[in-house]
């Protein structure tokens, strides 16, 4: 299986860090983020791996190199212009030829690989996202009604919901409904399938799960001991 790691985005959230540097690249202990992430998929059986550039393109490069110290075969895009969240993939729409996963270049998981792509071909899925369930602690008190009427109140509840953990598996036919040379995000891809009927589905993912992107999660991060293996505790994945 191909692996593409998504790394052109300029990383806003984590500003001034990224001006100096690319967001996979910012160090979690010892190591950037990609390093992490690329050792993930080798130690997953992985040897194939694109690398989607645009900001700062040229360290990343330089970090990563062929990917031969990691025995791995890295190669390479760039974009002319940002492309969005997942237009990138139409650089790649020729080589993509089976099952591939993509993830964010600001993912760090524990994610049980094999489980994740077996549940993918098993229910014959376009395209399979692996989800975390978080909560949120709203501030306000939330009104539900009907016709100006209330019919529910509660207090700042805490909701809790399903959401895209930033690593998907796919099939080279949903690149066809990715345009070429104009930005177009992940929840354009998802609206465009959903609508042409391909089958899509979730796995759930109890594990560990940190978008780096953020600073909350990128603090977390660092309290980790990474070294060259995810934290040590079990891996537990749920379809």
């Amino acid at each position: 299986m191909q692996a593409v790691i998504q790394c052109g985005g300029m990383g806003t959230r984590l500003r001034p860090y990224t001006m100096v540097l690319p967001k996979p690249l910012m160090p979690v202990g010892s190591k950037p983020v990609l390093e992490l992430l690329l050792k993930w998929l080798r130690r997953n059986g992985i040897q194939d791996v694109y690398v989607t550039t645009g900001y700062l393109a040229a360290l990343i490069r330089a970090v990563c190199g062929d990917g031969r110290q990691w025995d791995l075969r890295i190669k390479y895009t760039e974009e002319p212009e940002p492309l969005g969240t997942i237009g990138p993939l139409s650089l790649l729409r020729d080589r993509l030829d089976s099952t591939f996963l993509v993830i964010n270049g600001d993912v760090l998981t524990d994610l049980n690989f094999n489980a994740f792509t077996t549940y993918h071909r098993n229910r014959n899925s376009a395209l399979t996202i692996a989800t975390a369930t978080r909560t949120i602690k709203m501030d306000y008190g939330v009104i539900e009604g009907n016709a100006g009427r209330v019919t529910q109140f509660r207090e700042k509840p805490i909701l809790s919901q399903l959401v895209s953990m930033g690593v998907y598996c796919m099939e080279p036919k949903v690149l066809s409904y990715i345009p070429s040379g104009v930005p177009f995000g992940f929840d354009d891809l998802m609206l465009c399938v959903m609508e042409k009927g391909m089958p899509v589905h979730t796995f759930a993912h109890d594990g560990l799960w940190l978008d780096v992107g953020r600073v909350q999660d990128f603090q977390q991060a660092q309290e980790l001991n990474w070294e060259d293996q995810p934290p040590a505790f079990e891996v537990v994945a749920a379809a």
